[in-house]
């Protein structure tokens, strides 16, 4: 029986990498679509709960949300379009247009359509396209070629990390060629500087846009996260999880806690 994959994005329907994710997935599986009716990026792990939602449909199994989230996106599909405890075997967000490296995680709207999935016990993955200069042309051939490999490989073997944890991908902006390979990655920390533009609207008001971050971290001494395989020309593979908690600190927050 092929295996079913629900796929959804941040970037919105219509996007070129999602597109692309489709071309590269539906020779080996069951495509559901479900991403939002416009863009949702850095929109977090955030739910629709002030106004109600439509999902409309665009093609055979293939729909938007009416300005939903990919959160929205995946809890109003589960529940909806796949019922009587039928679920896809696999979920994949992207393919997102830009880097989702470091702490950027947790501003994606990318990696929070896999953290939906995991919560509700189902495989996912987030897949995103790095890119050098904004107007860039991309191209999505390494990131189909990984994306449908990896999937392969988790269809012929098993998903390789345990409950409420997803793999987030990043692609670097190179050909197939050019990639040296796959490195398994912790998530670095990104260095954001304040490129917040201060406006005037023509009827005298103030108001800010916010504009994008250059690709700046902290190295690490191993040289292991995952902007640093991504500039040396390596496919970034994080695994993730959604527990937050910080282990390490509960001893001495004890301790603190409990001082006259």
């Amino acid at each position: 029986m092929m295996k079913h994959i629900l796929l959804t994005n941040d970037d919105g329907f219509d996007s070129l990498g999602l597109k692309a994710l489709i071309e590269a997935l539906k020779p080996i599986a069951k495509i559901t679509v479900v991403a939002p009716a416009k863009n949702k990026s850095a929109c977090g792990h955030s739910l629709t709960l002030d106004r109600p939602l439509r999902m409309l449909s665009i093609d055979d199994d293939f729909y938007k949300v009416d300005d939903g989230t990919p959160t929205d996106c995946i809890f109003i599909s589960l529940n909806n379009l796949f019922k009587d405890g039928y679920k896809p075997d696999l979920v994949i967000s992207g393919i997102n247009i830009g880097s989702n490296l470091g702490e950027d995680i947790t501003y994606s709207g990318t990696a929070a359509g896999a953290m939906e999935a995991v919560i509700h016990g189902i495989p996912a993955i987030s897949i995103s396209q790095v890119y050098k200069h904004f107007n860039s042309t991309l191209n999505f051939s390494l990131a189909q070629e990984t994306i449908k490999k990896l999937t392969l490989q988790i269809f012929n073997n098993k998903f390789p990390l345990n409950n409420r944890k997803f793999l987030n991908i990043n692609i670097p902006d190179i050909s197939i060629k050019e990639c040296k390979g796959i490195k398994i990655t912790k998530v670095g920390y990104r260095e954001y500087g304040n490129d917040t533009h201060r406006h005037l609207n023509p009827r005298g008001e103030e108001y800010y846009w916010i504009g994008l971050h250059p690709l700046i971290w902290k190295s690490s001494k191993d040289k292991s996260c995952d902007f640093e395989a991504i500039k040396a020309n390596y496919i970034s593979i994080s695994p993730c999880h959604l527990n937050l908690t910080s282990y390490e600190d509960i001893n001495q927050l004890n301790t603190w806690i409990n001082e006259e």
